[in-house]
């Protein structure tokens, strides 16, 4: 049996929204870690007052290319700057279609002069595979999936463990016996542990200090056991499912953008490449906010905030596009909603502390002149006492301090108008900057 391809999946639905529409689906959390170790109030409040280990090792697909060509190909698919890209330094990957919409990021790390790995979802991995490929670049390819998705199962071939915290390098200190060596942002270097070699990159997930562990899954045990023991009286608390997923809310990293890929004929081919049962065939979108048109769920990697990443000094795929874009006045703002807590009490817990909440749906966001924006990720974030959500707004309305609502709700698809007034509740929210922690805002990229 032929394995049917995302292109047959649009077929059979009819359009991309009519495959991809759900409403109501669960938000995505990651695999095989637990749901909550102590709670998830506790372990949001380790990273901002304490230190917390985070457990990436199982939901992270990796893929690692090789080969003269290496370098070639993802400089040709991706727009960022590949003349300055040392050995031991990783990068957000922005690949981009040749209109200048994102594909989706991920995190590029150059193992050596024509290695590199390439971690996080697979769409990047699934673009970079698929035009090396086409066009012939003399690259190979190893790919480790995410936990859930091995075929036959098994252990990754990795492990990732993320220290951060106030405490994070006074307790990094303790597991190594001294401080590791100065390290630049997302930067890596190589570190020992009762003579077992791995790396640890200066990375962290809601703008503090800390480093991402990476290593051979053999040693994963040991190195974990050795932080749990370590942080005990540094009080550190482990981080499950729930509170992993709410950080990227403070930060200012919007996960998962709609791919860019579903319209353009000259990419039908790739979209025949592409398995239905992936992620840009199974990756849902929900919400108040809806359109026939999948175009409208479309990013430009300027509106995620990543144009400092993007290098014109190279050609590559979507390069003029993004000329284009790059003084484009219509483009979106990417700010922080906070909400409003009575509203949440009211419209989400029904008069009570709801709990937590964890959504990826597109909600609208509208002012008196009408729909402005859609929230991307809105997530309960307990040190605030509220919800925060990462939102793309008009530039008109994205100045801190500005009143929106949130019309929270789930839109049903096509056959329902989407102006539709279905009696949504509306939340009160007001725009702040993205990221909306001070210190990812200010000084995170600036530690050494």
């Amino acid at each position: 049996m032929t394995t049917p391809s995302l292109q047959d999946g649009i077929d059979k639905a009819g359009s991309p929204i009519d495959l991809l529409w759900k409403p109501g689906a669960e938000p995505w959390t990651p695999e095989v870690v637990e749901r909550e170790y102590v709670g998830w109030r506790q372990e949001q409040a380790a990273w901002h007052e304490g230190v917390a280990l985070l457990n990436l090792s199982h939901h992270m697909y990796d893929m690692w290319i090789e080969g003269p060509d290496a370098t070639r190909v993802l400089s040709d698919y991706g727009a960022n700057n590949f003349e300055k890209f040392a050995i031991g330094q990783a990068k957000q990957y922005v690949p981009v279609t040749r209109h200048g919409h994102i594909v989706t990021d991920g995190i590029l790390s150059r193992e050596a002069e024509n290695a590199y790995l390439l971690s996080g979802i697979p769409a990047a991995q699934h673009w970079v595979h698929y035009h090396a490929e086409k066009g012939g670049y003399d690259v190979a390819f190893v790919t480790d999936p995410s936990s859930a998705f091995r075929p036959g199962g098994g252990d990754p071939r990795l492990f990732r463990y993320q220290i951060q915290g106030p405490l994070a390098l006074e307790l990094i200190e303790k597991v190594f016996g001294a401080p590791i060596p100065a390290t630049k942002f997302f930067h890596s270097t190589p570190v020992t542990l009762d003579g077992r070699a791995f790396k640890a990159l200066r990375h962290g997930m809601a703008g503090q200090a800390g480093y991402e562990f990476i290593g051979p899954w053999e040693h994963a045990g040991y190195v974990h056991e050795a932080f749990l023991k370590a942080g005990e009286p540094f009080g550190l608390v482990q981080v499950g499912a729930l509170a992993y997923a709410t950080p990227s809310v403070e930060s200012g990293w919007i996960p998962s953008p709609v791919p860019g890929i579903y319209t353009d004929p000259e990419l039908a081919e790739y979209r025949k490449w592409l398995p239905l049962f992936g992620i840009e065939g199974k990756r849902p979108l929900n919400g108040s906010f809806f359109s026939e048109n999948i175009e409208n769920h479309y990013v430009s990697p300027y509106e995620l905030g990543y144009g400092k990443m993007i290098h014109f000094g190279h050609d590559f795929y979507g390069r003029d596009a993004l000329l284009k874009a790059k003084d484009d006045e219509s483009l979106r703002k990417k700010v922080t909603l906070i909400f409003d807590p009575d509203d949440v009490r009211r419209v989400i817990g029904g008069g009570e502390d709801p709990g937590f909440v964890l959504s990826y749906a597109r909600h609208r966001v509208e002012t008196s002149a009408g729909l402005v924006g859609t929230t991307m990720q809105t997530a309960s974030i307990d040190p605030v006492g509220t919800l925060l959500s990462q939102t793309l707004i008009g530039a008109a309305h994205a100045v801190p301090g500005t009143e929106v609502t949130v019309v929270w709700g789930e839109h049903p698809g096509t056959g329902t108008h989407p102006e539709a007034d279905l009696g949504f509740p509306r939340l009160r929210a007001t725009v702040q900057p993205s990221p909306y922690d001070r210190n990812a805002r200010t000084e995170y990229r600036r530690n050494p």
